[in-house]
């Protein structure tokens, strides 16, 4: 195979931007390492896409610069169109040409004389689609289109890689296997990529490092078991994974609440306590209610109903458990903190 992809680093550093005198960026700078992954996670309207668009060229920051490699490509120096940056990207409606077929779907981006050469087989090849050159477009499957625009954007052998939302379209089972699938193809080749998700999971999957963006800006930037075990504040803890906040008071770095003392990151005052749902075990006996029960089956969720001890109030905790537990809706049940330390936030 003849690819080769050069993996430069990126980076954007104080990037502001604005559509009809209305905020999207403000201030958002985030490194991207040669042959990483990042994911941009949050919500809608948060600026992931608008990130991704600056960085592609598709339009111009209003403050701040983007570095591909060694160049400048936005900011302090000569703007660099985006033909000029080698970088290739697949949007979320895959964007083919519906009166092409695949081969020059594939080829659309390339020189004219290489159209015709073996990079169209290779790229297709690399996506696992080598004998649906002559198809078109309407006659594949919605995991094979997405392959073809992904098949597209790597044929240029672009530097950077960049993803919008790109299995959004697919049904559950679908997405799954091509998010897997593509996560495997880009470790293989090396390459520098961005993707766009307001998905945790995905993001979690396929980013070596993760960006939680929020209202324009970047809040936290981690790998995804620091994001998950160390979020920045309890709008990203509630964000990127299942989990509970109780309210209570820390005395000496521990706290007392309903599944006994636990150590926490806060050492004195008025906290939210974050408990996972793998950091809580269900005991046999004791004065929680099961509430719910959500089998999954590599595991279940039970949903437990305890006495705030402080507030009087109950808390609604989430206990991950064995797919063969037993308990069901009403049942009494004990709860004990299985972990080291609870990440806590001040009130």
């Amino acid at each position: 195979m003849t690819f080769t992809f050069d993996a430069p680093s990126v980076a954007v550093s104080g990037v502001h931007h604005a559509y009809d005198a209305e905020p999207v960026l403000h201030d958002v700078s985030v490194a991207i390492d040669a042959g990483q992954s990042l994911a941009l996670l949050g919500p809608s309207g948060c600026g992931k896409t608008t990130l991704l668009r600056l960085i592609a060229g598709l339009e111009r920051p209003l403050q701040g610069t983007i570095t591909i490699g060694d160049k400048v490509v936005a900011g302090d120096g000569p703007w660099v169109p985006p033909e000029r940056r080698r970088v290739g990207m697949v949007f979320q409606d895959w964007a083919l040409f519906p009166h092409l077929s695949v081969a020059a779907n594939v080829g659309y981006g390339l020189p004219r004389a290489d159209r015709k050469g073996s990079r169209v087989g290779e790229a297709l090849e690399m996506v696992g689609l080598k004998d649906l050159g002559d198809r078109m477009p309407e006659t594949l499957s919605g995991g094979q289109q997405q392959r073809v625009a992904l098949a597209r954007a790597l044929a240029p052998q672009p530097a950077v890689l960049l993803l919008d939302e790109p299995f959004s379209n697919l049904d559950t089972a679908l997405r799954i296997e091509v998010r897997t699938d593509v996560h495997r193809l880009l470790h293989e080749l090396g390459i520098t990529a961005v993707f766009v998700t307001h998905d945790q999971e995905e993001a979690f999957v396929l980013g070596d490092q993760v960006a939680v963006m929020r209202s324009g800006r970047i809040v936290q930037v981690d790998s995804p078991q620091g994001l998950y075990t160390a979020p920045a504040d309890r709008a990203v803890a509630e964000f990127v994974g299942a989990g509970s906040l109780v309210r209570t008071t820390a005395a000496n770095g521990k706290v007392d609440i309903a599944c006994g003392r636990v150590s926490v990151s806060i050492e004195q005052g008025e906290v939210d306590v974050l408990l996972r749902p793998e950091q809580l075990e269900l005991r046999d006996h004791g004065e929680a209610t099961v509430d719910l029960v959500e089998y999954y089956g590599h595991d279940a969720m039970v949903f437990v109903r305890v006495p705030n001890i402080h507030s009087g109030a109950d808390d609604l905790l989430r206990v991950r458990s064995s797919p063969t537990t037993s308990v069901r809706r009403g049942d009494k049940v004990g709860l004990a903190f299985i972990g080291e330390t609870a990440r806590a936030f001040p009130v």
